[in-house]
């Protein structure tokens, strides 16, 4: 219900070239909000000239594939597989269950918001971009 302050969960989805490095780097953000008719968001952004640096073998275009896939997941778009036509509580939890892939959701955090695409966009600028 736009308007109304609401609870929310969201992940920062990180990118981990080389686990024995311990680099990673802020790829996306993933928020979902039952309460505002079941919102489910997710925004990434690749900084492919820190990721040359940190991990110069890695490619740019499978990390890049490996968002996309993920975003689709999240849109519920049929193009993103099976995965995709699970209800938004369900895409939320597949996105933020632990993994062992390049691309990594982090802790799950909760709060209030009262526009879940707002809270989208401001978590995505100060975490990602």
């Amino acid at each position: 219900m736009p308007g109304s302050r609401s609870p929310f969960a969201y992940a920062v989805l990180r990118l981990v070239p080389r686990i024995e490095r311990g680099e990673r780097l802020n790829v996306g953000v993933v928020l979902f909000s039952r309460q505002h008719g079941g919102f489910l968001g997710l925004r990434t952004q690749l900084d492919e000239q820190r990721l040359a640096v940190i991990a110069p073998g890695v490619s740019i275009d499978d990390v890049r594939a490996g968002l996309r896939a993920l975003e689709l997941i999240a849109a519920g778009d049929p193009a993103g597989g099976p995965l995709a036509a699970l209800d938004p509580s369900e895409r939320f939890g597949w996105i933020v269950a632990p993994s062992s892939t390049m691309i990594q959701p982090g802790e799950v955090h909760t709060g209030l918001c009262d526009d879940p695409q707002a809270q989208l966009d401001a978590l995505f600028q100060k975490l990602v971009a």
